[in-house]
């Protein structure tokens, strides 16, 4: 009797070694949430929307930027924060990876980019030029993982039934209140008061990614 508890015992822990050791792995796979880029001059908030990942500029260390290299003469004067770096990134058959494209605010190009979320708290990114000429970098968790926006259902169309009927419990298309869909962005540290207002302001300019004008012509 006391063999069978203790093989019973056994049981229980090993299954909930592998339970834990999922749950982990589910949470590694998902890359939204706020990341620090790699030479910490911003963080990038990545939402679903509409079945694929986007990413846009949700703070930045020198507040103010403008898209000055864009190659469209009437882009170059948009603010950066707000603007999307990750472009409609579809989810890679069979592995946890993302492949779409990447916005290079620096030369005013698109590339061919995929994302991979490594472990909890890191994200990877690799791009290249014409499928060669690849370079790549890590970017840091600093926001947790953000829910599926509830415009996404919206976005699908109308539910069964009549064609093209809007669904009658549709959310009107005023932005929800942010805490409700992506939460507040978690900006770098900065310095002194002054800096800390500034992020805190910003944080509040982006809330559901989804529903900016660049990523809902084609989201939605």
């Amino acid at each position: 009797m006391l063999h069978c508890l203790r093989t019973v015992a056994r049981t229980i822990v090993y299954s909930g070694i592998i339970l834990a050791t999922g749950l982990n792995a589910a949470l590694a796979a998902d890359p939204t949430g706020d990341w620090k880029v790699a030479d910490g001059v911003a963080n990038i908030r990545v939402a679903q929307c509409n079945g694929n990942m986007w990413g846009v500029v949700a703070w930045e260390k020198m507040p103010g930027g403008k898209d000055k290299n864009n190659p469209d003469a009437s882009k170059q004067s948009r603010p950066t924060l707000g603007m999307p770096i990750l472009i409609d990134m579809k989810k890679k058959s069979g592995v946890d990876a993302w492949e779409g494209e990447v916005y290079n605010a620096k030369d005013g190009q698109n590339y061919s980019a995929t994302i991979k979320p490594i472990g909890n708290d890191q994200l990877e990114i690799q791009g290249c030029v014409l499928g060669f000429l690849c370079g790549g970098e890590t970017w840091t968790r600093v926001g947790p993982p953000i829910p599926s926006s509830p415009t996404n259902s919206v976005a699908k169309g109308a539910p069964k039934g009549a064609p093209g009927a809007p669904p009658k419990t549709a959310a009107p298309t005023a932005p929800p209140a942010p805490p409700k869909t992506t939460g507040a962005a978690n900006p770098a540290p900065a310095k002194g008061a002054s800096g800390q207002k500034q992020a805190a302001a910003q944080s509040g300019d982006i809330g559901d990614i989804c529903l900016l004008p660049d990523i809902a012509r084609f989201a939605h």
